[in-house]
């Protein structure tokens, strides 16, 4: 098997670690930012396929992610992962979302439940990751299998491995020299549990209408979000912070004089295409978008299989981990 050095510590390359650990290769992990330092820690990270192309790849690599966090839900308490109820909300009458293959049992909202300005709706049973749990989960995962996680500030990938993953999100734009990979600044509120267990979500229309977010967890709600393509300052701004916090209140009434517990920024790392190819000794993994938690166990049997090894077999042996991957 081979020797591989893994560069970023977020959810997609700590994952690709997992896969790449159980299917027999010497993994090591580098990244400048160690996992709660990244910008998966601040996600909502409910499943939803966000800001990715090309459709039809990213709706296989959700499913096979989808059945990985399902699984794992039921079977590793330490991984952070709850199935909960939820609905995603339009201002226009809608079908199905084009993702919607990939989940089980989508079904219409009743009208009479839809708040004030929402046409239609579309209910589901999605999987919940909370992300400080689930980074750690990964983190000891990799450690269990013999791998290692490593600070290391990089002007370059690496050239003293048999093969080198680049899952740098936003840092490939230097270390792939790729100038088509964009921030996009997603500004998030935590506020205390006040008894929530739907998820509720309304991702705007792309015509400057940000994408309203309301997702629990066990001890908190995350609140979102904004869609600011280019902006690349991962400073709160309080005003901000209010008008999302008053687009949710309408979505979700319970949260009206929540207390705020903390604000965060992340910047999702936009291309044209998610980007998971081989290149010389270079297997790319990047380019997620909104969509990291979504595709990350998806997109690590695909750098599993371009690296060289057997990613249905690291399913069959892996334990609980693997379990349930072929849905």
């Amino acid at each position: 098997m081979s020797r591989v050095i893994v560069v970023g510590a977020g959810v997609v390359g700590l994952t690709a670690a997992v896969r790449l650990l159980e299917a027999g290769h010497r993994v090591d992990v580098v990244a400048r930012d160690l996992p709660l330092e990244t910008t998966s820690s601040v996600a909502a990270a409910i499943w939803y396929p966000y800001l990715a192309l090309p459709r039809a790849r990213v709706a296989d690599w959700a499913r096979t992610s989808y059945a990985v966090l399902d699984a794992l839900s039921d079977t590793e308490p330490a991984a952070g992962v709850t199935m909960r109820d939820g609905t995603e909300l339009s201002r226009r009458p809608t079908g199905e979302p084009w993702w919607a293959a990939s989940v089980p049992g989508p079904t219409p909202a009743r009208e009479t439940s839809l708040p004030d300005g929402y046409a239609s709706g579309w209910s589901f049973r999605l999987p919940v990751v909370e992300m400080p749990l689930h980074l750690r989960w990964l983190h000891s995962r990799v450690e269990q299998l013999g791998g290692t996680v490593t600070r290391m500030n990089l002007s370059a990938l690496p050239t003293h491995a048999d093969v080198v993953v680049n899952a740098t999100g936003i840092g490939a734009r230097l270390l792939a020299s790729d100038r088509t990979v964009v921030p996009v600044r997603g500004q998030v509120l935590y506020v205390e549990q006040v008894g929530l267990e739907r998820w509720c979500l309304a991702p705007g229309d792309g015509d400057g209408d940000h994408p309203t977010y309301v997702v629990p967890r066990s001890d908190d709600v995350v609140v979102g979000g904004t869609e600011i393509e280019g902006e690349w300052s991962r400073t709160p701004s309080p005003e901000t912070a209010q008008e999302i916090l008053e687009r949710a209140a309408h979505l979700v009434p319970e949260l009206r004089g929540a207390r705020v517990l903390r604000h965060k920024v992340g910047l999702r790392p936009l291309r044209p295409s998610v980007r998971v190819e081989r290149v010389d000794d270079v297997v790319h993994c990047y380019g997620h978008g909104g969509s990291g938690v979504t595709l990350a166990w998806g997109c690590a049997e695909e750098v599993v299989r371009l690296v060289g090894g057997d990613a249905a077999g690291a399913r069959r042996d892996a334990g609980v981990s693997g379990a349930r991957a072929d849905g």
